[in-house]
């Protein structure tokens, strides 16, 4: 991909920053499977720390330490309740059925919050007939909701709900730092509730690749086992998690800038005939609903593409923009300018 794009599609298109690079260039390594990678270590011991829990993994994607926690949690057959547009359920392969061999229960929402109600009311009683539930999952920010925050005291809630059931409880947490910004809460208070979480390296934070899963020692113990069986033991990792360190270390406190850059352009694509914002602009997501009479999703992020900005369709005259740390005022402007000019 050129880099003369604006790349708008995700925030996993971003590069290593050049302190990113001249700490993977300065790693310390070993091989990790053997746990002799002191810079993975590190790496994991401050993702724990962070996030309050105690202990750490590293893996190479979010979708493996998604999988890893179903694994981890769950035996073969159990029923794992899930928000019905969920990252785990909507874009990770059907890993959770053809490896995890788990059910899946969705509940549908407006905004990726299910709530306490809406978990009772598909709880059964024990029954030889039923698959048995053993995992509850949220996602926060939620993908496919626009990058909406779930709200603490209901998360609280309907996690308690979760737990007086017995479940196990998961927060695929890809942007919790996006999350944790805009709740002006740390990252430890939005994962409190959850008995393990997932986030990622390679999202907001700009690191090249990789991803944690933190939770119990003994959580993680059985999660590093079946990374193995997946074909995930890395040997000098320390190159990578090097990133992954600077990225945790430098980059949360640039996600505000990455929030106001978006709701910047929400407002402004908003203002334009035949534009407005499929959902609240609250982190660094912006969901585009085309309406003009002349002109679709697909026309509008074609027509961008010769004006040398990428973004993506996410349905039927829908487009997703995404705000990083390589998007810029200049790019903000720009992209506002050209397309006032397309659709005037």
């Amino acid at each position: 991909m050129s880099t003369q794009f604006i790349d708008f599609r995700s925030d996993t298109v971003t590069k290593p920053t050049d302190s990113m690079r001249q700490a993977m260039f300065e790693a310390q390594v070993g091989d990790d499977v053997y746990g002799e990678d002191p810079t993975v270590t590190k790496l994991e011991e401050l993702g724990a720390s962070m996030l309050n829990k105690e202990a750490a993994l590293f893996v190479t994607s979010g979708t493996m330490g998604n999988l890893l926690a179903l694994l981890s949690h769950t035996q073969p057959g159990d029923e794992v309740i899930l928000e019905a547009e969920a990252h785990i359920y909507y874009y990770e392969v059907g890993g959770l059925g053809r490896i995890g061999g788990l059910i899946p229960r969705l509940i549908h929402t407006p905004d990726g919050l299910i709530t306490p109600e809406q978990l009772e009311a598909v709880m059964r009683p024990a029954d030889i007939h039923y698959a048995a539930p053993s995992l509850f999952c949220l996602e926060n920010t939620h993908n496919r909701a626009g990058g909406r925050v779930l709200p603490q005291q209901e998360v609280e809630e309907v996690t308690a709900c979760a737990k007086s059931h017995g479940l196990a409880t998961h927060l695929d947490g890809a942007r919790i730092f996006n999350a944790a910004e805009f709740l002006g809460l740390s990252v430890a208070e939005v994962g409190e509730p959850f008995d393990s979480v997932m986030f990622c390296l390679s999202k907001g934070l700009g690191a090249p690749v990789g991803s944690l899963l933190v939770g119990s020692e003994k959580f993680i113990d059985r999660a590093r086992r079946f990374r193995k069986m997946l074909g995930g033991g890395m040997r000098q990792a320390g190159v990578v998690a090097a990133a992954g360190i600077t990225a945790l270390q430098e980059m949360p406190e640039k996600i505000r800038d990455d929030h106001r850059r978006a709701r910047q352009l929400g407002d402004a694509l908003s203002q334009i005939d035949g534009l407005s914002t499929a959902a609240p602009v609250e982190t660094n997501m912006v969901m585009v609903e085309v309406t003009h009479p002349e002109w679709d999703g697909e026309r509008l992020v074609n027509a961008w593409r010769k004006e040398g900005i990428l973004a993506s369709t996410v349905g039927p005259g829908k487009i997703r923009l995404v705000t990083h740390h390589q998007i810029t005022d200049d790019h903000i402007e720009q992209i506002i300018a050209v397309t006032e000019e397309l659709l005037s």
